[in-house]
């Protein structure tokens, strides 16, 4: 019997660096820079409220985002067995259903952090928590659909977290104009997900993953990308004007242009420039929900 199939009774617990790597840490920044922009659009001062900034900042990043990882590994340990034979369930580094454990404390931790944080809070966190394990666990599995998958992802890493860090803040329900900003940058991140695709379509293709670069083709998926991302921004810009926050429609405009300097080279070949523009246009793209959220807090 392999070693990761070990009952969790007869299986070793797991060093607290392969339970770190499990949760991730590199994925956990884009949720704690969502959180960080509901803060500045709630408008709120800070002052007083450093230990609840505190805490939101941990569950968007380690507790929430770092058990979305644990579960989706679980889950994906077969496929990572081959794909990924380093991780740690695969290697063995966390054996038996300690995985399993990991993802359910994780999952307990959140929400009593969460319902500590305020009952909006707590229902932000249970909608991301549902949407992490049908994201990843059959029968949903919503990460096969490239549609619903980055969808999912984009709500919960952009929208959740920017929801989180503005109720934080005032205590009750954001205002309807930041409620509306968040979703729409969460739908252009439908758009950011899709190009991480483009790193496994082969992968994906051979093991049903329909992701959208495979259902549609690369070139399809990638223009469709930079379309859900553009769209998105352009809107946010016509409704910074319309709201009189010219200086931060002005800076999401600017970086928006930016972005669109960058999509022809990502088009020319969107498997190989993927990352390159994950790491310059889609930079440009969260300093937009910045600037937006530095407008919409009257900062700006």
């Amino acid at each position: 019997m392999e070693r990761s199939a070990l009952p969790l009774k007869t299986s070793p617990p797991p060093a607290a660096r392969d339970v770190l790597a499990l949760l991730k840490p590199i994925t956990w920044f884009p949720p704690m820079w969502a959180f960080a922009v509901g803060v500045v659009s709630s408008g709120a001062s800070i002052d007083g409220r450093w230990i609840l900034v505190a805490g939101g900042v941990l569950l968007a990043g380690p507790m929430v985002c770092g058990t979305s990882q644990a579960v989706n590994d679980w889950f994906d340990r077969h496929v990572d067995a081959i794909n990924g034979p380093d991780r740690p369930i695969p290697s063995g580094r966390i054996a038996g259903r300690w995985g399993l454990f990991i993802a359910i404390a994780g999952t307990l931790l959140s929400l009593a952090l969460a319902a500590a944080l305020g009952p909006l809070v707590l229902g932000a966190a249970v909608i991301g928590l549902a949407l992490a394990w049908a994201y990843s666990a059959p029968p949903f599995r919503l990460k096969s659909s490239g549609w619903w998958g980055p969808a999912v992802v984009g709500l919960t890493y952009e929208g959740l977290s920017w929801f989180t860090g503005a109720t934080v803040m005032l205590g009750a329900m954001p205002s309807a104009s930041v409620l509306t900003v968040l979703l729409l940058y969460s739908l252009g991140a439908h758009g950011i997900m899709t190009l991480n695709d483009f790193k496994a379509v082969e992968g994906d293709r051979a093991t049903g993953l329909r992701s959208l670069p495979v259902v549609l083709g690369v070139r399809r998926a990638s223009l469709l990308a930079c379309a859900t991302m553009a769209g998105a921004q352009a809107i946010v810009v016509a409704l910074l004007l319309a709201w009189g926050l010219t200086l931060s429609a002005v800076i999401v405009a600017a970086l928006l242009t930016g972005q669109f300097a960058l999509m022809p080279k990502l088009l020319r070949n969107p498997a190989r420039n993927a990352p390159w523009y994950g790491a310059t246009g889609v930079t440009l793209y969260v300093l937009g929900m910045l600037a937006a959220g530095l407008g919409l807090g009257g900062y700006i």
